[in-house]
């Protein structure tokens, strides 16, 4: 009679027994592992220090005044690390609304470090958990966790806002993020967090003392560039979460409750056109319709002119049709999937006499 293998002496026969029943489960959605309160203490420093800067800026305004040279190195490192959120974090990391050149991909996961909203990875699985169960049990940070009445929704706002970020569980990365645990370059990145919140909030002050040759200008620099800056920019972001999930223009047919708000357009760099991010979450430009401002979009086309991304999900006119409501009239903007087609065809016919020229392999690209 012929003999069973026995696992329990066979460790490669047990690994190769129990594999595809660990592959068959799933894999939960927050960390069995809590965030540890010395962690959610830190978090606390990131979040009160900047604000208490924002609060006291008024009187220092008064004060000591606000010079030209903290202006300029604050809105630097205001557009560098807010595009890194935007254009890095968000479109191309979490959404894979274009694809990029190696050295774009790290750029990209530093300059979105330096805001000091979290690692990168961490970052990237928060979001995508958000977009599978948005404004539903499970969505991390919607204001409507509570219900709908006046006090829930209150206490909703409250709690996309800021508090979610005390939440001790923490999003699997393992199951939303398995793409960017696999890049070893990301993971560096991503694992020297420490390092780049130190860059961003010393190098104004640097910076600021090297211009201005003195520590005056070094810590005016500091005030103005890092901490204000940093502040500025986690609120405008945090309020995609809760603004932009309440109040607003529903001007595509959604199934949670985000919604486009206009006046946080420039800040958020295009961000809070949040109701057609959630109609089609791939699009690289969320300001589809004629007039939304969206200057991440922006910077995402002058990358793909300078053969730094490519394949890149302009808005698509047939596929955002299906997605309006009966009787919108607004009209897309000119930054879309078609009337670019139909640009680069006509400079194209203007230009007969031109020999054609090939386009870039990937390969070439990624080498470049």
């Amino acid at each position: 009679m012929p003999t069973t293998p026995d696992a329990s002496v066979n460790p490669r026969l047990t690994a190769t027994v129990r594999a595809p029943a660990a592959r068959s489960m799933a894999r939960p959605d927050v960390e069995a592992e809590k965030a540890t309160t010395a962690q959610q203490f830190a978090l606390g420093l990131f979040v009160v220090i900047p604000l208490l800067a924002v609060a006291a800026a008024i009187p220092a305004l008064w004060g000591w005044g606000l010079g030209w040279h903290d202006v300029i190195i604050a809105l630097v490192f205001y557009w560098v690390s807010g595009l890194g959120i935007t254009v890095g974090f968000h479109r191309y990391f979490t959404h894979s609304s274009f694809k990029a050149n190696r050295p774009l991909r790290i750029a990209m996961a530093i300059a979105g470090s330096l805001a000091i909203e979290g690692p990168v990875i961490t970052w990237v699985s928060d979001h995508r958990r958000h977009h599978k169960y948005s404004d539903k049990e499970g969505d991390p940070h919607s204001p409507w966790r509570f219900g709908p009445g006046w006090q829930s929704l209150a206490k909703g706002l409250v709690w996309a806002h800021t508090g979610w970020l005390f939440d001790p569980n923490k999003t699997s990365q393992e199951k939303f993020s398995p793409d960017l645990l696999a890049d070893s370059s990301i993971r560096k990145v991503d694992g020297f967090f420490g390092g780049w919140v130190a860059i961003s909030l010393l190098a104004p002050a640097l910076i600021g003392g090297l211009w201005g040759m003195s520590f005056h200008a070094a810590l005016t620099a500091f005030f103005w560039a890092s901490l204000v800056r940093v502040a500025l920019l986690h609120h405008v972001t945090w309020s995609i979460n809760s603004i932009c999930h309440v109040f607003g223009n529903e001007d595509f047919v959604v199934r949670d409750k985000s919604r486009n708000v206009a006046w946080l357009a420039i800040a958020s760099f295009g961000e809070s056109w949040h109701n057609l991010h959630h109609a089609d979450p791939t699009c690289a430009r969320h300001g589809a319709l004629r007039g939304q401002l969206d200057p991440s979009a922006r910077v995402i086309w002058a990358f793909e002119r300078l053969g730094w991304a490519w394949d890149v999900r302009w808005p698509d006119e047939e596929r955002l049709a299906t997605k309006r409501p009966a009787g919108a009239r607004r009209v897309l903007g000119s930054m879309t999937k078609g009337a670019m087609a139909r640009r680069a065809t006509a400079r194209n016919a203007e230009q007969p006499g031109e020999k054609s020229i090939k386009p870039a392999s990937q390969a070439d690209r990624q080498a470049a």
